[in-house]
């Protein structure tokens, strides 16, 4: 269905009863409907949670057009016992995009965080030959079906004081910064229609880790671009911390530098953590609401921004939750998603589709 701007604003007008329309939005008015009326990709990650799941299963379905594997495509997932991979709990995810219509998103094929401990016992020798062998079974195993791939992840952490601010892990110790371009290159031999992401965290902080690691990021996006990698895209996750400093037009100020490179960029893990505020359910997600509004309004005035994808759609799956389980009580559960743990649109939700119209397409 097409839904042109003009629409969407009088379905969004029409009152709804509170407490007797279904999560699950009525077709046109779908958060993924509205944002693919301005221009840009809505969706969520997931995981296998959709498989046992049904009502899960159809809020995804109806709400999205572009979605993430959560965990099901990463390397310590996939080969958490040794070097031949289980994709077993992947190709179920990849089935259920291509079955379900959305666009799917691949992430991560190299991070150097959370390697297995097999993985940590190799030798320099096996872990260049497992770098390429892991690239290239991966991308072909799914080539054509992979929207875009995060390639490398998160390749900064500053505090571990690498040279250039560079996070330590295997692939580092394997190639030293190289492990990036060899990534990127070796990825676009294997798969060259698949879009090709650098996704990065910590960027929307305005303290001394985010300023850090955006700086780095600028330097490495450019020697990457000048050198000829195939690079498409940046991703910056956006696990929005409202209790840390930060300052949305400084951040929108970087994604104009970044797009001065002639790459996309994409929101891809949006979330707003609601730890420090208040007990009080109502008063805690009016203020999640106003940070997802803030954000996307800011973000969304930069033209290269073509993708919001949040981490899940659910608080029911938030990656909050399990941690909080243990330590709060229910009334202390994180809420940081534009649903509910039962699957009920939240202030965010509209706050989020008032930030998509403000988008000039």
């Amino acid at each position: 269905m097409t839904v042109n701007r003009r629409d969407l604003l009088a379905l969004l007008a029409a009152p709804l009863a509170s407490g007797t329309i279904p999560a699950i939005a009525a077709e046109g008015t779908s958060l993924g409907a509205v944002a693919a009326a301005v221009g840009i990709a809505f969706g969520s990650a997931f995981d296998r949670e959709v498989f046992d799941d049904a009502d899960y299963r159809k809020l995804i379905a109806s709400e999205t057009r572009l979605v993430t594997a959560e965990n099901a495509l990463k390397f310590d997932w996939l080969r958490p016992k040794g070097p031949d991979a289980d994709f077993s709990t992947a190709d179920r995810i990849v089935e259920f995009a291509r079955h379900n219509d959305l666009l799917l998103r691949g992430t991560t094929l190299v991070w150097n965080d959370n390697p297995p401990p097999w993985l940590r016992r190799s030798s320099l020798t096996e872990l260049r030959y497992l770098f390429d062998r892991h690239i290239d079974e991966t991308l072909t195993r799914y080539r054509g079906r992979i929207h875009s791939w995060d390639v490398v992840n998160e390749p900064f952490y500053p505090p571990q004081r690498l040279p250039g601010g560079y996070r330590q892990g295997p692939w580092y110790d394997a190639f030293g910064p190289a492990y990036i371009e060899r990534a990127f290159r070796r990825a676009a031999s294997v798969d060259p229609a698949t879009r090709l992401v650098l996704n990065e965290a910590f960027c929307e902080q305005q303290d001394a880790l985010g300023i850090s690691v955006r700086a780095g990021l600028l330097k490495l996006v450019e020697r990457l671009k000048g050198e000829g990698v195939p690079l498409h895209a940046i991703g910056l996750q956006g696990h929005l911390k409202p209790a840390l400093p930060f300052d949305d037009q400084v951040f929108v100020e970087f994604l104009t530098r970044l797009a001065g490179f002639g790459v996309d960029l994409y929101i891809t893990e949006l979330d707003v953590d609601d730890g420090g505020m208040p007990d009080d359910i109502n008063k805690r997600d009016l203020m999640v609401a106003s940070r997802y509004r803030d954000f996307l309004k800011a973000v969304l005035t930069v033209p290269a921004v073509k993708a919001v994808i949040t981490w899940q759609l659910s608080d029911r799956y938030s990656w909050y939750g399990e941690l909080a389980r243990r330590k709060h009580p229910p009334g202390r559960r994180p809420r940081p998603l534009p649903y509910d743990d039962g699957l009920q649109r939240k202030p965010a939700a509209q706050a989020m589709i008032e930030a998509l119209l403000t988008r000039v397409k």
